[in-house]
């Protein structure tokens, strides 16, 4: 009886985990790309592609936020200010 309830606990603590998420830019903080790979837009919303930043690679988010896009700077092979989807930051 006790290893059924374990399990039965086990189960119900992952059933009810939330997922890990990625972090927010933070205006004025250099951040980490957790993504494997990111795009770097010259417009927010899916605008012009202009390069791809990678896991490990930095973007210093300079604002504003639009949508789901912020704006900053690309650090790393592109380094060029422009607009990435948030949340894909560690």
């Amino acid at each position: 009886m006790v290893t059924r309830a374990l399990l039965v606990a086990a189960v119900a603590l992952v059933a009810t985990a939330a997922p890990a998420q990625a972090a927010n830019g933070t205006v004025g903080k250099r951040e980490t790309v957790c993504a494997t790979d990111l795009y770097v837009r010259t417009a927010p919303n899916d605008g012009p592609w202009m390069g791809t930043l990678y896991r490990g690679q930095t973007f210093l988010v300079k604002g504003p936020k639009v949508g789901n896009y912020v704006y900053g700077f690309a650090y790393g092979h592109i380094n060029a200010n422009g607009w990435v989807a948030d949340g894909w930051f560690c």
